[in-house]
Order: structure tokens, then C-alpha cells, then sequence
């Protein structure tokens, strides 16, 4: 890659338009740990099963099916702030109350209760991830994307890190309801970003109708080239490490590890794993183009459940705990910037809400599907043969990735 191309990276490094991208990134990543692995934390907690916990990750069926309401975002404007903005706000102050009244409740003694609220609170945070993304795809130029999506990748992943692990470690020291509020206030750091966020430089005019919101969209998308192994490139990309997610913490929790212990590696080491791996992956995509990034990353991605099937076999290891927590953070990083570059190359700019909400729903919809059972096969098979089971299941979409007419970024910018 040239000089001037590297240099784009670094450019937007530079940009004020850096801020918006760690405050959008953070708002983006602070509510899934709280319906994913945090809750799957507190429920185990309240003594609840493993294959029952397996069954709550269904609360996440909404962040696989956003694109059924996502053209919504491209066609109706709200009468405050922008297109785009209006709606992140709105779906950012309902995340804020209703992470907070989850940790109100009991499980044990209000499953259903629980269970509702927390499919709201995926509803909404699927439903900001829609008009984020689209903001995002929006406002970022070929040539600042990749550094851009680092950037809004690693403050993704610390988010991650601050409502995964930091709540693990707080829930070690004050009630569960404390943590969920303390996780609750922290939107805030992304309702006021969104409140001094700027519009795009061009924003494409909103479709006239609701039906031409979908069908235009959707039939640009279908009329790509080999569009076809780009998307099952898209659906089985993670699907090995979607399946076993909701599993990781019940999983080390079992082993005999403490909160605290967890949380205390996760957000050390983890945190810093995360934030180095997506950096470098948006540095890596910019230089290397996104067909090598993602064949790469997407091996590096598999890696670490093979250390946790390890783990399994030795029993409770300290050193092999930090080095798959270590390997899992830097090499999700490094594979989510790609990914996230690779799905803003397939969309059209006037429908960006429905388009990246369509592959993004794709991108996890086998995982979590598969994910529901995943509580079940693990009592059926056991922890070694699961963890490797997911290894497998990358191969695939690896083997697609040199056939698939990826467009990279320099094409993209010429």
C-alpha cells in the first residue's frame, strides 16, 4: 500500500471526528454484556441451570433480527435532533432505565419478568446499534474507515470489558441491583455524544415510502457479484465463537474461579488485549487490504477456545486462564475491525440502516440460533469436546474468503 494510503490511516487518528467514534463505540458495547454474558453471570448466581441459561440467551433474538424494523431508521425522521441522531438518543435513554430496573428483580423468583425485560433491553439495544451503525457508515470516508472503525472497535470492546468483567469484579463487593444501575449511568457518556455529534457531510435523501425503504435495498444488495459467498461469509465469519459465548463466564465460574478473579483478568488484561487488538486491526486492514485481514484474523479468532479446551482438561489454571482471556480480547479486537470495515464496503450510503442491520443480523444469527442448545450439547458432551467443537465450526467461512470478491478499502477510495 502506498505511502498516501497509510497515511489516511493516521489522518483520522487526527480527526476530531476520533471522539465521536470512542463515545459512539463505548454506548454501541455497554448494554450486550448486560442481556449476554453478565447476565448469564447473575443468573448462575441465583442458581440457575445451565441449559435454562443456554434458553435466556434467547433474550438476544433482537440484535439477529434488527433488520425487520431497521428500515424504520431510513424512512422516518424525529422531531428532535437529525435523521439519525434523534433516534440513537431515544433508544439510548430507554437502554439507560431499563438496565437499571433489570437488576431490580429476582430470577429466581420472577423469571418471566426477567426474561421480558431483558428482551427489551435487547430490543433497544439492537435498535441503537441500528441507527449507530448507519451513522457510522454515514460519516466515515473510504479513506478514514478503517482507522474509524478501530477506533469505534476498541471503545466497542472496552465497553465489553467496563459491563462484563467491571461488573463482575463490583458484583464481588455491592448487590447485584448496584451494578446494574452503576452500568446503567454510564450511557451517559454516549447520550452526550450523540447530543454534540455532528450531521454527515452528505446526507442521502430518506426513501419516500416504507416499501421502497426495503425492496430498493434489498435488491441492490442481491445484485452484487458472488453475493452469495459474501454472505455466507458474513453468517459463519463468528459463528463458532457466538455459539459457546454465553457459555465463557458459567464456564470458568465452574471451574471454581471467583468474580472477582475473572473480572480482575478480563478487565487488566483483557481490556488491554482489546483495545491493542482493534487498533492493530484497523492498522493491519489499512495496509493489508480486507480479503488477507480477514482470512488472518479469522484463524487468530479460533485460537483461543482451543486454550479453554485445555483448561477444561487441566482443571483450574491461572496461566491459562489470562492466556485465552488474553488471546480471545486481542484477536476478537483485530477480527471485529475487519468485519465491521468489510460489512460498510457492501452497504449504499442511502440505505444504510437497513443494509448493515441486514448483514449485522446475519453476522450472529447462526451463532445464536445454534447458541440456545449450546447448554444442552455441553451437558451431553462436556466442556473439552465444546470448546473444540467451536474451533471447527470457523473453518468454513475461511475457506470461502479467497474465492469472495471483497472490495478493499484503496478500491473503495479511488
Amino acid at each position: 500500500m502506498s505511502a498516501e494510503a497509510r497515511g489516511s490511516f493516521w489522518d483520522a487518528f487526527r480527526s476530531p471526528r476520533l471522539a465521536l467514534m470512542l463515545g459512539l463505540g463505548f454506548s454501541s458495547g455497554l448494554p450486550n454484556p448486560m442481556v449476554g454474558d453478565t447476565m448469564s453471570a447473575w443468573l448462575y448466581a441465583n442458581e440457575v441451570s445451565l441449559t435454562n441459561i443456554g434458553i435466556f440467551s434467547a433474550v438476544h433474538t433482537p440484535f439477529m433480527l434488527k433488520f425487520l424494523w431497521a428500515p424504520l431508521f431510513d424512512r422516518v425522521r424525529l422531531p428532535w435532533l437529525t435523521r439519525r441522531r434523534g433516534w440513537i438518543a431515544l433508544w439510548q435513554v430507554l437502554i439507560l432505565l431499563g438496565v437499571g430496573a433489570l437488576g431490580t428483580l429476582d430470577p429466581a423468583k420472577a423469571p418471566y419478568a426477567v426474561a421480558t425485560l431483558a428482551f427489551a433491553v435487547g430490543f433497544a439495544g439492537a435498535s441503537q446499534d441500528i441507527v449507530i451503525d448507519a451513522y457510522r457508515t454515514e460519516i466515515l470516508t473510504p479513506k478514514t474507515r478503517a482507522s474509524g472503525v478501530a477506533i469505534f472497535v476498541a471503545a466497542y470492546r472496552v465497553a465489553l470489558i467496563v459491563s462484563g468483567a467491571g461488573a463482575l469484579v463490583l458484583a464481588d463487593q455491592v448487590p447485584w441491583t448496584v451494578v446494574f444501575w452503576a452500568v446503567a449511568a454510564l450511557m451517559g457518556v454516549g447520550l452526550l455524544t450523540t447530543l454534540l455529534a455532528p450531521p454527515p457531510d452528505v446526507d442521502p435523501p430518506a426513501p419516500r415510502t416504507l416499501m421502497e425503504a426495503v425492496i430498493t435495498p434489498l435488491f441492490d444488495l442481491l445484485g452484487r457479484r458472488r453475493i452469495a459467498i459474501l454472505l455466507v461469509i458474513v453468517a459463519l465469519y463468528r459463528f463458532g465463537d457466538v455459539v459457546v459465548t454465553t457459555l465463557r463466564l458459567p464456564f470458568l465460574l465452574e471451574l471454581g474461579f471467583s468474580n472477582t478473579e475473572v473480572g480482575a483478568i478480563m478487565k487488566g488484561v483483557g481490556l488491554a488485549a482489546s483495545i491493542g487488538g482493534s487498533l492493530l486491526g484497523g492498522g493491519l486492514v489499512a495496509r493489508w487490504g480486507l480479503k488477507r485481514a480477514l482470512f488472518v484474523f479469522g484463524v487468530g479468532m479460533a485460537l483461543p477456545n482451543l486454550s479453554f479446551a485445555a483448561l477444561a482438561i487441566t482443571g483450574k489454571s491461572y496461566p491459562l486462564m489470562a492466556a485465552g482471556i488474553a488471546i480471545d480480547n486481542l484477536m476478537a479486537g483485530m477480527g471485529s475491525a475487519a468485519l465491521v470495515a468489510f460489512l460498510m464496503t457492501l452497504c449504499d450510503r442511502r440505505f444504510t440502516a437497513f443494509q448493515y442491520a441486514l448483514l449485522s443480523s446475519l453476522m450472529i444469527l447462526p451463532g445464536r440460533l445454534f447458541g440456545i442448545g449450546s447448554g444442552w450439547v455441553t451437558e451431553q458432551v462436556g466442556w473439552p469436546t465444546l470448546w473444540v467443537m467451536s474451533v471447527l465450526l470457523a473453518i468454513p467461512a475461511l475457506a470461502l474468503i479467497p474465492f469472495a470478491p471483497i472490495v478493499e478499502d484503496r478500491e473503495a477510495a479511488a
